[in-house]
């Protein structure tokens, strides 16, 4: 792996900004780890988010796959296009990945493999940013902070159990390979990191009529976690359509499953198309 690193504008090497979230991954054990979890190929089409200085990028790059970086900090940017001029397999767009479409790179369906040790504040707002486009997507692995992994993959009647993890799950199977010391990075973070692969599903097993509704049902409902559904629910169901719902509604959110709460948003769903102005 190229070990240069890329300068500021006084010639020193780039420092960490705070506020783009950024911690450096170093420790070569633990990228090889990753890199071994990613096992690119050379007809993969990836896209990396936060490449950084390159730790992951290099052994990406040399798998042969086209691979596509989206990286929002000027330097840093400018730093990876002198890095890879000339290699016509790796693009660095320098953009807010918030606002990147991944449709732009005309992936496959299920054909686009997204990496990334994404910037800890932002790393839900991406997630879900990306899985409006998950049927182009064949998997995700994501350096992400333990704390939120956890919520990815908690089940019902666990206390990281909410929305997260029932909306990633409704379009994913979301998986905890393994933890991350923050001795791994320059500077060190305050919180342990993992490392979590997302596959969107091919066929779903699930299928709301409306995946918005589940949304709102979801988000609603843990709102205000600690109450009976019977309470929380109220600003969707009336009185008279709270007690037609096929759950008991003298249950907690968090001991509902996923199909629970696809039935319930279905039953919105309903009631929405029966009074589409109410």
């Amino acid at each position: 792996m190229k070990d240069n690193l890329p300068p500021t504008g006084n010639g020193l090497a780039h420092q960490a900004r705070k506020r783009f979230g950024q911690n450096f991954l170093h420790d070569q054990n633990v990228i090889e780890r990753i890199i071994a979890t990613i096992n690119a190929r050379a007809d993969d089409q990836l896209l990396e988010i936060g490449p950084g200085q390159a730790a992951l990028t290099d052994l990406l790059a040399d798998s042969g796959a086209r691979l596509d970086c989206v990286e929002l900090d000027r330097d840093l940017a400018k730093f990876l296009k002198q890095r890879f001029l000339g290699n016509e397999r790796v693009t660095i767009h320098q953009q807010d990945v918030l606002k990147f479409d991944p449709r732009t790179l005309r992936p496959e369906s299920h054909g686009l493999r997204v990496v990334g040790n994404l910037p800890y504040n932002i790393s839900t707002p991406v997630i879900f940013h990306l899985l409006k486009h998950h049927g182009l997507i064949r998997d995700m692995v994501f350096m992400l902070q333990l704390e939120v992994i956890q919520r990815m993959v908690a089940g019902p009647d666990d206390k990281n159990y909410g929305r997260l993890g029932l909306m990633l799950q409704y379009y994913c199977q979301v998986e905890h390979l393994f933890n991350v010391p923050s001795a791994a990075f320059t500077p060190r973070p305050k919180v342990v990191s993992a490392i979590v692969r997302l596959t969107p599903h091919r066929e779903m097993p699930l299928t709301a009529k409306d995946p918005a509704c589940l949304e709102t049902v979801v988000r609603t409902a843990f709102n205000q976690r600690r109450k009976t559904l019977k309470n929380s629910l109220k600003p969707l169901f009336s009185t008279e359509a709270m007690a037609q719902l096929p759950i008991d509604t003298s249950l907690r959110p968090e001991n509902l499953s996923l199909a629970d709460y696809v039935v319930v948003s279905d039953k919105l769903s309903e009631l929405q198309s029966q009074n589409p102005d109410g």
